[in-house]
């Protein structure tokens, strides 16, 4: 039996129905929303969204019971600083925005920094900064990616060039999570579920953040690839988070049109990622100042973290101090 297909089975606590499951969790008399996510050695992981909560979910399919492997996450209120490392040609920098393209002039950078990334890395580890990402911005930069994954073995997830053939190698590397997007689509930017699926196969969705950095078009916000500059089928609204959620433990959302022009966040897109706010949720973009952070926390109700990149004085901006984000991190 596969995962969307139309076969019908009867378990002990449900239905499971074209990848939908509807049931009982055997604990609790309420109804849960099951979304499956594979089918394994007689296993099926599932969430159930409520609440705002999310909830993961196993059940042995030839035993009829459950796993004591359910995970919970609670409801947050409060925005929290996630550090970032881009790696451009082996070197940290600060790209705007979809300045980075396979032809013509090379990207726009904000900063380029003299020191490795295993110094930030280590900095972040030192200071209790967790939940960051680092981000591989073309070929070129395995070596100082793995250095930073040294640095601070769990401390932080990886991005670029991530599949599902190397993703269980970067583990192993001491990222958390990786991260991915352009993987799960085809080269004309439509999405691929199937590809989804066997990454969760593989690495489990616990381990999965998947990265829904987008553009604004007529459509609101469109989910762009391959360094943003091409558009996918995707949108960015809650039918597309609600689809997704089953598959990742946390989204990762950039703001490609302000990325990097330290002028501001996208305040609308923000509210629209709060106000879902089932799952972690990590947004980038144009924040300049402490009040760019403060308006994430409010916009966001409190559920919604923040990236700050260019406006850093670590990466060289006069917008905000790192000291002061470590310090907000810690209230």
């Amino acid at each position: 039996m596969e995962c969307g297909g139309r076969a019908q089975r009867r378990h002990r606590f449900g239905f499971l129905r074209g990848g939908r499951w509807t049931g009982t969790t055997g604990s609790s008399k309420a109804v849960w929303r099951f979304a499956a996510l594979a089918v394994q050695d007689l296993r099926v992981v599932a969430v159930a969204l409520e609440s705002g909560a999310a909830i993961r979910y196993s059940e042995d399919l030839q035993h009829g019971r459950p796993f004591a492997d359910r995970k919970t996450i609670p409801n947050k209120s409060m925005t929290r600083f996630r550090p970032c490392i881009d790696l451009h040609q082996g070197k940290v920098k600060q790209i705007v925005g979809g300045s980075l393209r396979d032809e013509g002039a090379g990207p726009t950078e904000n900063f380029v920094s003299e020191q490795p990334a295993g110094w930030f890395a280590e900095n972040f580890r030192q200071d209790g900064l967790t939940g960051g990402h680092v981000i591989k911005l073309g070929p070129g930069n395995d070596a100082a990616a793995r250095e930073a994954l040294a640095a601070w073995p769990g401390g932080m997830q990886i991005g670029g060039g991530i599949h599902a053939e190397n993703a269980a190698e970067w583990l192993d590397a001491g990222a958390s999570h990786v991260i991915v997007t352009s993987a799960l689509f085809d080269a004309d930017g439509k999405f691929q579920e199937q590809t989804l699926h066997s990454l969760v196969a593989e690495i489990g969705p616990e381990k999965l953040v998947i990265d829904l950095s987008c553009r604004r078009t007529t459509n609101r916000w469109t989910v762009a690839m391959n360094r943003w500059q091409t558009l996918t089928d995707l949108t960015v609204d809650h039918a597309t988070l609600d689809r997704l959620a089953p598959f990742c433990d946390e989204f990762l959302i950039h703001a490609a049109d302000v990325e990097g022009l330290c002028g501001g966040i996208d305040s609308e897109l923000v509210e629209l990622l709060g106000n879902w706010g089932k799952l972690p949720v990590t947004y980038a973009g144009g924040a300049a100042t402490m009040a760019d952070v403060l308006l994430v926390e409010q916009a966001g109700r409190g559920k919604v973290d923040v990236t700050v990149g260019s406006a850093l004085d670590l990466f060289g901006g006069k917008g905000v101090a790192y000291r002061d984000l470590v310090t907000w991190n810690h209230r």
